[in-house]
């Protein structure tokens, strides 16, 4: 079905709710199942409470869970509060174990472990088993419902295997082979499964260059091995190469969108993103421990300038210019900053390549310097009609450009190699940097000029 727009999924809820009031069960299951599992959800987050409860009479576990991985996993825990706890805990049985487990991670212990009581064995321990990876890694998004085969099989063997499984994998387009110690040692398409001759063997035709990831490998590094080579799925493995899981597409796909939210808010100075339902005092909390700091740092910037308090006394005319260079090395600082935090997230800049790219962000800082600082010493001389006071703020605009360009490129190089996460150095952080070096700048040669100006 078509994706549907928000007129005509309302339209379609018209419909559908009708067929509720008037406890029409076949109409509305025929009506609503029809619809495509990403417009139900849409319809299923936007209906009273009452509604939803009537909902879930109609409808299966099997059929809510379907519903339930199409919702946003830091919203959905009020809908699993409001159901009935045993119906909760089946429909957590009938979902993806990775869904399921990314979904209880935003739950506390306590509501955890009482899911997990009331749920049928093998799926309680299916989802234990992921649960205990540290979040954020290939442990943590990887599913173990996969198909495996031996790679003694034959093909007919494999085939049949296959139709047996396959109804509870997540996918089936790669075929894992293992060893008899249960080691990865190959893969094998789903093409190639069907245009082989039955009586061959699997280890005949399998591909023996599989690439894996550890258990632990961090989830940003998995979504960009997957972009690398276009997999549809990735397999985990730990430090002996057993099999564990594997990891799909579209677990990539909400990796990617979460860490791309992760950095944006970083480089907003956010400690999380804001989401439009949060309240005035979550969106505060959020945002106030950078505010703090910056603040520290914008009252050292003050106390810099009050240092040369002389030079301002001699030269007021020094002061209209604080903000013209401020602004420009934060600008500057923020382009340069935004390269390297890009390149160092996409992996585009390699150990090799982090020399390249310094050098390259210290030309483009002397030719943007240059540029800036020739034109702003024409344009204060022919206005202020003084050439070395024109020739001041070309030079401070020049050296500053030079210096914050650099800065804004090295603060995140510095931050990876320690191991920090270069988004840290966000743009309001890039800018105060830029402000006090500016001021370092424009003050010192000022004070160096002062016989020239007065």
């Amino acid at each position: 079905m078509e994706h549907l727009e928000d007129q005509e999924r309302m339209d379609l809820w018209a419909t559908i709710q009708d067929a509720l009031l008037n406890e029409q069960i076949d109409q509305f299951r025929a009506e609503f199942l029809d619809l495509h599992p990403y417009d139900q959800a849409k319809i299923f987050e936007e209906v009273e409470d009452q509604i939803r409860m009537q909902i879930y009479t109609y409808l299966s576990p099997e059929e809510v869970a379907e519903v339930m991985e199409h919702i946003d996993y830091e919203e959905i825990e009020p809908f699993f509060t409001e159901m009935d706890p045993r119906f909760a805990a089946q429909v957590f049985s009938e979902m993806s174990t990775d869904d399921a487990v990314d979904i209880l991670n935003e739950f506390d212990k306590n509501k955890v472990a009482s899911f997990l009581t009331i749920m049928d064995d093998n799926s309680a321990d299916e989802i234990k088993d992921l649960l205990h990876y540290e979040e954020k890694t290939a442990g943590s998004i990887m599913t173990t419902e996969f198909v495996v085969v031996k790679a003694g099989m034959t093909i007919r063997e494999a085939m049949l295997h296959l139709r047996e499984e396959a109804p509870d994998a997540e996918t089936i387009y790669y075929t894992y082979v293992i060893d008899e110690d249960k080691r990865l040692v190959g893969v094998i398409s789903l093409r190639d499964l069907i245009i082989s001759e039955e009586d061959w063997v699997i280890s005949d035709v399998m591909s023996e260059r599989v690439v894996s990831v550890p258990v632990g490998e961090d989830q940003e590094e998995v979504a960009r091995m997957m972009r690398d080579y276009d997999f549809l799925a990735l397999p985990v493995v730990d430090f002996q190469d057993h099999l564990l899981g594997i990891i799909t597409v579209d677990d990539v796909m909400d990796v990617m969108e979460e860490e791309a939210s992760d950095d944006y808010s970083k480089l907003a100075g956010i400690s999380d993103v804001d989401s439009p339902d949060d309240h005035a005092f979550t969106s505060a909390k959020k945002r106030l421990p950078w505010l703090i700091i910056l603040l520290f740092l914008g009252s050292f910037t003050a106390s810099l300038i009050g240092r040369f308090e002389a030079t301002l006394d001699q030269v007021a005319i020094l002061a209209i210019f604080i903000p013209l260079i401020a602004g420009m090395a934060g600008n500057t600082g923020t382009q340069a900053l935004a390269v390297a935090v890009r390149g160092i997230a996409t992996g585009e800049i390699s150990n090799q390549g982090k020399s390249k790219m310094i050098l390259r962000e210290a030309t483009t800082g002397l030719i943007t310097g240059v540029s800036c600082g020739v034109l702003i010493t024409l344009v204060v001389y022919f206005w202020q009609n003084n050439f070395y006071l024109g020739l001041l703020v070309g030079l401070s605009i020049m050296i500053t450009l030079i210096v914050a360009t650099l800065a804004g490129a090295l603060v995140p190089l510095v931050m990876h190699r320690f191991k920090i996460d270069p988004a840290v150095a966000s743009g309001p952080f890039i800018t105060t940097i830029s402000d006090i070096i500016s001021i370092l700048i424009y003050f010192g040669l000022a004070t160096a000029f002062m016989r020239l100006l007065i």
